[in-house]
């Protein structure tokens, strides 16, 4: 329908759909209808009409909305129009207060938007959207009502000043920012702080649901402004090591007066609970106390703290907080986290102590740890007789609770030791009497195995706790002790394989191994250690070669029994991943029987979970790549150049690939050959990963060529549009290609790098084409279905560009069109993709950037010779990526961009002599020429992006930036002389002959070429550059803070 007739009746229908419809089709036809409004002249009038004439909240939304991306948009509406829209909106809400809050909101969003991107708007010498405060006053004298919209405006201003809107200049923002903290904030700040003496002063009615929502919305307002990111630095809230809050000094006499901070404490006491949050029982508050706590040790050292008249009381009661939140284990759990931080960091600052101040620590730790041991346990009959979740099941949680806790275990260790002994022994024997006892009842053995689980991670912990605190000979005895209790248990559940299996208790079992691993086996730990003095006693183990037969009898139990369950399988497979690293343990497993049979017998029959039933997921077969990736490191200590011993390794695989080749012929079971090939896919990548010599990866390349890839091209063209399918094929590829510890660097007389990239080109290829010929996706299939197998392509065709082991102006020469053939299809696949799906998906972005930097590296004339609007492409893509926050994206921005410009200089250096043998260079060199004088803001804009950044804003590479940046300042002196004027005249006129001294420094000792004396002469006066141009733009308070956007 045209917009041209839309009634009042028809524009509510569409809110109708858009806001509370249920049926899809006419949501989305409605978005469409939205779009269409925003875009027609009559927008505002609609907007209009839809104000002051609808009938129902959602007219008024609807409204709102459109005003809001009207004012947002990046070709703003003329400065009257916009100041127009603010002062109507402001008459609006102030004649009608009682409005739905949502259309409050969002109404005040506007105003909010308005203000920010009109911040530095002149109009008739004034700054026309800063009137916005004077505004606010206006609504703080009247009604509640009228207090709560004003209040509301500062909220949301302050909120969307401190907004980051990635789709605009960050200098930008930070310019507006800052200004706005320097000029308003304390302002605001202030004014929220009076309304809230005003809230103290007088009896309020807190029955009032008004006044209720003006207390709420002014301490709201408090939190924004303290809230804001006053330097810029926009640091992640959650991490724990956000120690300082950077408030500007202006702000000092605010905080140091006394009644500022009693003021709160006052309001706290006086509100009622429904504003004050019923205290520490609400979780928010619960949480913030305890992110609280844990601060005091980020801020003080533990000697500074103990110096304190009032430690001794305050460590008791933090000591009782935290054991009574122990004991509640179900109540705000995330939050347990901060008060194991400061125990751990208090204990772990012990031996640091010089004053002769008692810790207490001593005291209260043992205690800490009691709490949480007897905690946990006792939680587990609750979990199983409630069918709650249980806290074991969410392992990350687990593990990070047990690696605080286990340096505090470690204080006072003795009675640590001695709790779990006894409470490990009377468990232990329960559990026993329960598999023997013929009606075991399940409840009753749920309950001892939970115990059980949670003993044997308990034990893992203060073993692993070994590392993190100094220890003794009998700290050593004691955890021998503890470990042949858990040895003990292995053997009696195995022993009970499959009836007494639970898998609680087996990842219990692979966290205590790998401690104990992590602790006293490997190449540092001495053999006398006492853990083996108990253990030789009762089990017979007296060194690190019987613990690690243990492991292995253990994992081969686990891989054989456990096959239908994925966490242990994965578990259980990391715990061997982990053995298989260090060459003096991997001497010493080769020669274990459980290790010969695994190579020997790596096959379904022996190890279910090399299967490929149905029964098995596709998302299972991810732990098939890190068994042979451990399978074949051991292979590889006694393998030497004996290409029998790997043909039979290989065996397996070589009986799965005939079979596939078989079924391919007859064309029978798709599935289960999909299933076998995506498993082969999956082993292969493990073996690739392990073979770091040139000779056993000669040996596999010899075993897969010409025979097995050509099935996996034909894999690749059957279901390109399956991802479980296509994914594991192309990482496969993607591995053969690296060239790790020069594996690659095969021998004169062998074509295999040839061969090798041949493949790769021809898999490339093909599934560039078929992915293409899918068509447009959804959000949120397009990228499993097309951008990760492009994103892994692209990969696998950068390892062979700087891989060094194929010589790719062979392929011209003997006129093999593979090589042009990949970059074409590199250019498809580039060409399907949006700019901002190439920034947005990280995998996606990681391996396209480095790869165009191999391009522009070493492949010049390729991208000399694309078509203009796919060079432009690529362009773009190099300027919006120099911005992204992604240091490796912006640095392979950096790079590339250094590359082309340096090859551009260099043919305009050389234009004037010109010998006849270098035609095709010089054409080259001239067809990019041409294309930058038709389109010459491409390079002004990537200088513009450069300068900003090194002036502006945070520069964590600025070596990297410098490098293109004097090619670009080389190119284009006319430009940088504009730059350099415009940021110049935008300052006060005692900063311009600084400035203006600044960039007379930058070019000093610079000459008018790109040699590597040349740049590193202008990176380090760049250096110099930034920290004189960073001091004299910072504001003294008196001037307003200027800086230019010089993003055009």
């Amino acid at each position: 329908m045209a917009l041209h007739f839309q009634s009042l009746a028809e524009l509510e229908v569409l809110c109708t759909h858009l806001y509370i419809g249920t049926d899809l089709t006419q949501r989305i036809e409605a978005e469409k209808a939205l779009l269409e409004l925003i875009d027609s002249p009559e927008c505002l009038s609609k907007c209009q009409l839809l104000l002051e004439q609808g009938t129902t909240s959602y007219a008024q939304l609807l409204a709102a909305t459109c005003l809001s991306k009207l004012v947002s948009r990046v070709s703003p509406l003329a400065i009257e129009q916009r100041v127009d829209i603010r002062n109507y909106i402001l008459n609006y809400v102030a004649s009608q207060p009682k409005l739905a809050p949502f259309v409050i909101q969002a109404l005040i969003q506007v105003i909010a938007k308005i203000t920010k991107l009109g911040w530095f708007e002149v109009q008739k010498d004034q700054f026309v959207f800063r009137e916005i405060i004077a505004d606010v006053k206006k609504f703080l004298q009247g009604t509640v009502e009228h207090c709560i919209i004003g209040v509301i405006i500062l909220s949301e201003l302050t909120q969307e000043m401190n907004l980051v809107d990635y789709s605009r200049p960050s200098a930008k923002h930070r310019k507006i920012a800052t200004s706005f903290r320097d000029t308003s904030l304390k302002d605001i700040l202030v004014l929220a702080c009076s309304l809230l003496k005003e809230v103290l002063a007088k009896p309020l009615n807190l029955q009032d649901e008004g006044q209720q929502n003006l207390v709420m919305q002014v301490l709201k307002l408090v939190l924004n402004c303290l809230n804001f990111d006053f330097i810029g630095s926009s640091a992640d809230e959650s991490a724990d090591d956000l120690c300082t809050v950077q408030i500007p000094t202006t702000w000092r006499t605010i905080f140091l007066e006394p009644e500022t901070l009693d003021l709160f404490f006052n309001l706290y006491h006086s509100l009622p609970p429904l504003l004050s949050q019923l205290g520490l029982s609400d979780p928010g508050n619960y949480h913030e106390f305890c992110r609280f706590l844990a601060r005091l040790k980020t801020n003080y050292q533990l000697g500074e703290l103990v110096m304190v008249k009032e430690y001794p009381e305050v460590i008791r009661l933090i000591a009782n907080f935290t054991i009574t939140s122990l004991q509640h284990w179900e109540f705000a759990p995330n939050s347990v986290h901060y008060l194991l931080t400061l125990w751990q960091r208090m204990v772990a600052s012990v031996p640091f102590v010089k004053s002769t101040e008692p810790h207490l620590l001593d005291t209260y730790a043992p205690e800490i740890t009691k709490a949480f041991i007897t905690s946990r346990l006792e939680s587990v009959a609750i979990v199983v007789r409630d069918n709650l979740d249980d806290p074991l099941d969410d392992t990350a949680t687990v593990f990070q609770q047990l690696e605080q806790l286990c340096t505090v275990s470690r204080c006072e260790y003795e009675k640590t030791c001695t709790l779990l002994v006894q409470l490990f022994d009377q468990n232990a024997q329960n559990y026993q009497k329960l598999l023997h006892s013929p009606s075991g009842i399940t409840v009753d053995r749920a309950i001892q195995e939970g115990r059980l689980a949670w003993l044997v991670y308990l034990v893992g912990t203060v073993v692993g706790g070994r590392l993190t605190y100094t220890s003794t000979d009998e700290h050593d005895a004691m955890d021998g002790e503890l470990s042949c209790r858990v040895f003990q248990l292995i053997s009696l559940m195995d022993t009970g394989l499959p009836q007494c299996s639970n898998e609680k208790i087996e990842l219990a079992i692979l966290w205590f191994l790998d401690q104990f691993r992590k602790t006293y086996v490997g190449d540092q730990l001495q053999r006398t250690s006492k853990v083996y003095a108990r253990m030789s006693e009762v089990l017979g183990i007296t060194d690190d070669n019987h613990v690690l037969e243990t492991f292995m009898t253990k994992i081969v139990t686990n891989l054989k029994y456990w096959g239908r369950c994925e966490p242990v399988i994965s578990r259980t497979l990391q715990f061997l991943n982990d053995l298989s690293v260090g060459y003096i343990l991997l001497k010493k497993l080769v020669k274990i029987d459980a290790v010969k049979f695994m190579l020997k017998n790596h096959t379904s029959e022996h190890f279910p979970f090399l299967g490929i039933s149905d029964s098995y997921s596709l998302s299972d077969f991810r732990c098939r790549t890190t068994f042979y990736t451990a399978l074949t490191r051991l292979l590889m200590v006694d393998l030497g150049e004996d290409e029998d011993e790997f043909e039979n390794f290989m065996l397996p695989l070589t009986v799965s690939f005939e079979t596939v080749l078989q079924i391919f012929n007859n064309n029978f079971k798709q599935e289960d050959v999909k299933r076998m090939l995506i498993g082969l896919a999956r082993d292969l990548r493990g073996i690739a990963f392990a073979l770091n010599t040139k000779t056993s990866y000669t040996m596999l390349f010899d075993w897969m060529y010409p025979t097995y890839l050509p099935i996996l091209q034909r894999t690749i063209e059957r279901w390109y549009g399956e991802p479980a399918c296509t994914t594991p094929i192309l990482k496969l590829m993607a591995e053969l290609m690296q060239n790790r510890s020069q594996r690659l660097n095969f021998d004169v007389s062998s074509p295999n790098g040839i061969l090798l990239f041949r493949e790769a080109s021809k898999m490339i290829c093909t599934y560039g084409n078929q992915i293409l010929s899918l068509g447009s996706l959804s959000k949120d299939q397009i990228y499993p279905m097309k951008l990760k197998g492009i994103s892994i392509c692209y990969s696998a065709l950068k390892s062979a560009l700087c891989g060094n082991y194929v010589s790719f102006g062979v392929f011209k020469l003997y006129g093999d069109n593979h090589f042009d053939n990949v970059l074409q299809a590199f250019v498809k696949m580039l060409l399907s993709v949006s700019h901002s799906d190439l920034l947005q998906y990280r995998k996606l972005s990681q391996s396209y950037y480095p790869l165009l930097e191999c391009l522009t590296q070493d492949h010049m004339s390729f991208i000399t010779n694309l078509e203009p609007p796919v060079l432009l492409y690529v362009l773009t893509s190099i300027s919006e990526g120099l911005t992204t926050l992604d240091t490796v994206v912006s640095s392979s921005c950096c790079t590339s961009l250094d590359y082309i410009v340096t090859y551009l200089f260099k043919h305009i250096a050389k234009e004037g002599k010109k010998p006849l043998r270098c035609r095709e260079a010089t054409q080259a060199g001239q067809r990019l020429l041409h294309f930058m004088q038709q389109n010459p803001d491409v390079l002004q804009q990537m200088m513009s992006v450069l300068m900003n950044t090194i002036v502006f804003e945070d520069c964590r590479n600025q070596w990297s930036v410098s490098r293109p940046l004097l090619g670009l300042i080389l190119l284009n002196e006319k430009y940088f002389s504009e730059l350099r004027a415009s940021l110049i005249n935008s300052q006060p006129l005692p900063k311009q002959e600084v400035l203006a001294q600044c960039f007379r420094n930058l070019m000093e000792g610079v000459e008018q070429n790109l040699s590597v004396k040349n740049r590193d002469r202008f990176t380090q006066n760049l250096s110099v550059f930034r920290r004189d141009v960073a001091e004299a733009l910072r504001s003294d308070g008196s001037t307003e803070p200027c800086s230019l956007d010089m993003v055009s």
